[in-house]
């Protein structure tokens, strides 16, 4: 009966009907691509965010800006960093980046402050970075700037809103508290854990001093917690995207052999 039909058939016409599995296959191959090629760009974005190499309360510490270029088109130009003013700090000082100027800012406070047997009616309210001409982060990069800032708080959660300048006017604002949730938001603010310091190093190593904060201000130090694990997170999520990919070819591969047009045994 087969024959028969086969037969029937107009000459140089053939006939080959996939079998369903394999349409399924390829279709599940293609999703799979298509989720993995989506989730990488995702898993690469990232925020400015800070990291300490050690926040103790009334100690020194030096905290180091990192800043991703997310713009596809044009390079980060500016970055602002406003400092607290309900506890502000008595000392801040910059570490030099080629290809940017550092300004700082000082305004006068709401209302007089005790800082460490201190009265504070003014401190500096914000840091400023300007790329020299012909100098940014380009798409696809990222610069850290770092200070030394100093004596630290009450234990607690410090937010250092930043704001970014692009090449072509756009200007994004880190500004926005990480709710008690967890769940981050669009553009969270860069946010310094203070810790309190441990029995005596409260007045030795721990608090350190402005000298010893500025020698540190290295970000691959171990101190790297929040900037560490989000970072680690990232590379764990590219992975796995990268490894969907992996099986989405494989399956396509497999599919494409056995529906007869790929190269046999």
């Amino acid at each position: 009966m087969t024959m028969l039909l086969a037969n029937q058939l107009p000459a140089g016409r053939t006939v080959r009907r996939r079998p369903t599995w394999r349409r399924r296959a390829l279709l599940t191959a293609a999703g799979l691509t298509a989720t993995s090629l989506t989730l990488l760009p995702i898993t690469a974005e990232a925020h400015v965010r800070v990291i300490s190499d050690g926040a103790n309360s009334g100690g020194y510490s030096a905290l180091t800006f990192r800043v991703p270029n997310e713009s596809p088109t044009a390079g980060t130009v500016k970055l602002t960093v406003e400092l607290p003013t309900d506890h502000p700090f008595l000392s801040v000082s910059t570490k030099p980046v080629p290809g940017w100027t550092a300004t700082t800012k000082k305004s006068k406070l709401p209302e007089p402050v005790d800082s460490h047997g201190t009265t504070l009616t003014e401190a500096i309210s914000s840091v400023t970075w300007t790329a020299d001409k012909g100098n940014q982060i380009k798409p696809g990069e990222y610069q850290e700037f770092s200070i030394s800032v100093g004596p630290l708080p009450e234990p607690g959660t410090v937010l250092l809103p930043a704001v970014q300048t692009y090449s072509d006017g756009e200007i994004v604002s880190w500004d926005q508290p990480t709710p008690a949730s967890g769940e981050e938001p669009e553009h969270p603010a860069p946010q310094l854990e203070v810790v309190a310091a441990d029995g005596a190093d409260h007045h030795g190593g721990a608090a350190g001093s402005p000298t010893d904060a500025a020698a540190e201000a290295n970000p691959q130090q171990a101190g790297e917690s929040q900037g560490a694990n989000n970072d680690g997170l990232t590379r764990t999520l590219g992975g796995l995207g990268l490894m969907m990919g992996l099986v989405a070819f494989v399956v396509a591969a497999l599919a494409w052999r056995r529906s007869g047009r790929g190269p046999s045994a």
